[in-house]
């Protein structure tokens, strides 16, 4: 036959040898106090632990709002469950389900349509920049995002100012003077009379 011992925790206001009088034994205020400052407490460390990672973009979330037509930032996070529904999960703690073929299709139209915003736009150009520069061994100063162009600079000498505009990619060696246009930033770097780096 198995038995079953229950033990108690003593809580951390009680004093061994010690009278408690009415007037000074702890509230129930207090208690739930203390409880939600640990709970607190907690939160924080296993954030520090394991950070929560939003795994939706801005870009994903406009997407998933214009194909359900809500507000993308009522969309809180999406998942599959058993390979086939698509579940979107909002703000306010309600959900709603969707065929994952269904979705995928529509998913797809959307991103067809869907046009970039300038932050977006910007994100992708500095991420080809910088993949340019690796390669040629360059590093860029402060990007001026709201006509997308910068200084490259080599060994801590000034190369050029490349950019992006209607036109594409461009380039220049000096302030003033003729723009190189390129269809990507690394043929705009190489138009400067760069070499890339040779990797070992």
């Amino acid at each position: 036959m198995t038995q079953f011992v229950c033990t108690h925790q003593a809580p951390s206001s009680f004093k061994l040898n010690q009278i408690t009088t009415v007037a000074n034994a702890p509230s129930k205020d207090e208690q739930a106090l203390a409880q939600a400052e640990l709970y607190s407490h907690i939160e924080t460390q296993a954030e520090v632990v394991a950070p929560t990672q939003d795994p939706l973009t801005s870009r994903d979330r406009r997407i998933i709002g214009e194909i359900i037509e809500v507000q993308p930032e009522s969309v809180r996070t999406i998942w599959i469950e058993g390979g086939i529904t698509v579940w979107v999960q909002f703000v306010d703690g309600g959900r709603l389900p969707f065929d994952r073929n269904w979705f995928a299709t529509r998913v797809a139209e959307v991103k067809a349509t869907l046009p970039e915003t300038p932050r977006e736009r910007n994100q992708r150009l500095e991420s080809e920049l910088k993949e340019a520069c690796t390669i040629f061994g360059l590093y860029h100063g402060e990007i001026d995002y709201l006509v997308f162009s910068t200084k490259v600079y080599h060994q801590g000498k000034f190369v050029g100012f490349v950019g992006w505009d209607e036109e594409g990619w461009y380039a220049r060696p000096r302030q003033y003077g003729l723009n190189r246009v390129a269809p990507s930033a690394e043929q705009v770097i190489a138009s400067l009379g760069v070499r890339a780096t040779v990797v070992v």
